[in-house]
């Protein structure tokens, strides 16, 4: 069975007019790697304050996990916060809530500030469970969230269907900052806000090596770049150019969206309040819906290629199990056609949290990524971040991040070890789903679903 798939996403497209690729040898004050949220915050800010900046980008601005998440703005850190909490003890624990916190602010502030058209939606979003077994959990989960400072709200069974929630959706956390945007149109915002003011844009401009030297000096197929400093904003895209490859690995997440809903299937589901979701699984189910009334949803699988490669895209199985989860959790919608599928890799710490830093004989070189897919937010502060290092200025909130850095296994061990973990989580989300679905079905009838 063919599935319908889009190269990059269903958000953005290649400008008509890209930035010229790099050609010859030039300068700067500093040299950034990569125009995602990151590079092009770092860019903007520095710019701001008076910096020579030129940005090198592979493809164009925005290609990358910029331009292919769900668009949910979020302050989720590390893989949950009792986790963060038994990891890092309290006072740790709350400075990185307060990170996540910041970051969501941070964000809703540039788009303010610059006046971004992204169809931001301040509503929030819901770690939901599908099944009552999860109710414990996310009772948990919320309780240590207030204890460290976190703005969040633990939704009854009642209370989601008092905010009109998809029925599939039983019980929730209610993180009350933060909401959904358009990524695409917020990425393409921050790259024209960039060039406007005076960051010297380079994209198709593949970056082959680096030297840690000072000058900097960054090699791409059609020239050099020296400078005094350099970003290295690439995420899941840094073992690509060999950069701290064991510290951060690419995971790949796919996506799907649907045809517009008609207003009666918005009738039959209900969600009101257009939060975003995402479900209480090992690896999570994402759902939202967008500005022309769709739904995109996806992620439930992850998917590593050995060495650290960036894994294939088009990838049937996925699409086929990420549509069966929507067709399992939206019911009324039965009949309603996937336009489309996409996917982009993650970056993905051992510890699940973002690293910032930097290397190099002469401590130049600063480093920001590993968002583990919630790098709306955290993408933008840190690029501010980085800015504020380059100049030589603390930030308040890099404290939060400064710890012992892991590095993962290498290779076959590393690859075993994926294979293993997923294995053990992909089984146990199984057996949820065998549950939730036994629970439907020995319900009383749904009402009529709409027609489509």
């Amino acid at each position: 069975m063919a599935f319908p798939f889009e190269k990059i996403s269903g958000w953005i497209r290649e400008p008509a007019n890209p930035c010229p690729s790099l050609k010859g040898d030039q300068h700067a004050d500093v040299v950034v790697i990569g125009a995602g949220y990151t590079g092009l915050s770092a860019a903007l800010s520095l710019r701001e304050q008076g910096v020579d900046v030129l940005v090198l980008e592979r493809d164009f601005a925005g290609a990358g996990a910029s331009g292919r998440n769900a668009g949910h703005l979020t302050p989720t850190i590390g893989k949950d916060l009792p986790t963060l909490l038994r990891m890092f003890g309290e006072e740790r624990a709350q400075a990185l809530v307060r990170f996540a916190d910041e970051a969501v602010e941070h964000t809703e502030h540039v788009i303010e500030r610059l006046r971004i058209e992204c169809g931001y939606e301040p509503n929030g979003n819901i770690l939901a469970s599908v099944h009552p077994k999860h109710e414990k959990r996310l009772r948990e989960a919320a309780t240590v969230a207030l204890r460290l400072g976190g703005q969040v709200r633990f939704l009854s069974s009642d209370e989601m269907r008092e905010r009109g929630l998809p029925r599939a959706f039983l019980c929730g956390v209610l993180e009350k900052r933060g909401g959904l945007l358009d990524p695409g149109r917020y990425v393409t915002a921050l790259r024209k806000a960039a060039i406007d003011a005076g960051v010297r844009l380079h994209e198709h401009s593949t970056v082959q090596s680096i030297d840690k030297g000072k000058p900097v000096r960054v090699h791409c197929d059609g020239g050099t770049v020296s400078a005094d400093s350099a970003v290295v904003a690439t995420n899941a895209y840094s073992g690509v150019i060999g950069f701290m490859p064991r510290k951060v690995v690419p995971l790949r997440v796919s996506l799907f969206e649907t045809e517009p809903l008609g207003t009666p299937q918005l009738a039959a589901i209900g969600w009101n309040g257009r939060e975003g979701i995402y479900t209480s699984h090992e690896v999570l189910e994402s759902y939202r819906l967008t500005a022309r009334n769709t739904i995109i949803g996806g992620s439930k699988v992850v998917r590593y290629a050995y060495g650290g490669k960036l894994a294939e895209g088009y990838d049937p199985g996925t699409f086929q199990i990420i549509e069966n989860a929507f067709r399992e959790r939206f019911p009324e919608l039965e009949g309603i056609p996937v336009q489309r599928f996409w996917g982009g890799w993650i970056g993905l710490t051992l510890d699940f949290l973002p690293m910032i830093g930097v290397v190099g004989d002469q401590k130049n070189v600063h480093y920001g990524f590993g968002y583990a897919g919630h790098g709306v937010a955290q993408a933008t502060l840190t690029g501010s971040i980085l800015a504020d290092r380059v100049v030589g200025r603390a930030h308040e909130c890099e404290k939060a991040l400064a710890r012992r850095l892991w590095s993962w296994p290498l290779e076959p061990l590393r690859y075993a070890a994926y294979q293993a973990i997923t294995r053990t989580l992909y089984a146990v989300d199984a057996r949820t789903d065998r549950q939730a679905r036994k629970l439907w079905t020995e319900k009383p009838a749904a009402p009529r679903r709409a027609s489509v």
